[in-house]
């Protein structure tokens, strides 16, 4: 046993340098040590999550579990990069019990969401902003139910690994926020009283480098 956490602590050592002698960026203007390109979304270290307004009650949260994204990162100015995301409309994961045999995700995904008829909503930039040292400006269109809408997420560039120590390529991470007004996308049920018309999507992503 005592063997075994001798073990487990060197293992856990290792990791710790790993990360901390791993060239790290964490400006927007320090990105020349990574290469421009195309970086895919590692869908183990992302999440898409919304929260809306309960009568003045309390925040419900829900999420979506499928989704994509593909970064084209100039590294050399930033503004010159750009992001588009996809979402399947049927992947709504919320904490809501089964009540009478009815599936509520499956419900907001079908009733709210017309999942069957628009299986995706999809957000393009249009430009990219530097507003702070590793804050942005995403601006670009969002699509939901046939409908497209101009947003703007405010993104922070949290960090960027030359050499991952795991897959040895290139990543680069973002929290990223937008508040938006559901009822432009026709999504108007039970707004703004019962359900808030306002919902806040909260965006974590690391981003790999595609050879």
């Amino acid at each position: 046993m005592y063997l075994s956490m001798i073990l487990t602590n060197k293992y856990f050592i290792t990791l710790l340098l790993a990360f901390s002698l791993s060239p790290l960026v964490a400006s927007a203007d320090e990105l020349a040590d990574l290469p421009s390109g195309k970086y895919n979304l590692e869908l183990s270290h992302a999440s898409i999550i919304w929260k809306v307004n309960h009568m003045g009650l309390s925040t419900y949260v829900g999420r979506f579990t499928d989704f994509s994204s593909e970064l084209m990162l100039d590294t050399q100015n930033i503004s010159k990069s750009s992001v588009a995301v996809e979402i399947n409309t049927n992947s709504i994961a919320t904490a809501y019990p089964w009540v009478e045999e009815e599936d509520f995700d499956k419900k907001l995904s079908e009733k709210w969401f017309k999942s069957k008829e628009f299986p995706f909503i999809k957000f393009i930039s249009k430009s990219v902003e530097k507003t702070a040292t590793n804050k942005l400006s995403i601006n670009g269109d969002l699509t939901m139910l046939g409908i497209t809408t101009p947003i703007s997420l405010d993104a922070t560039l949290n960090n960027a690994i030359a050499s991952h120590f795991i897959s040895k390529k290139p990543v680069i991470g973002f929290s990223a926020s937008t508040t938006i007004d559901r009822t432009l996308w026709g999504v108007s049920k039970y707004a703004p009283n019962i359900v808030g018309a306002e919902v806040k999507i909260e965006i974590e992503g690391e981003f790999e480098y595609e050879d």
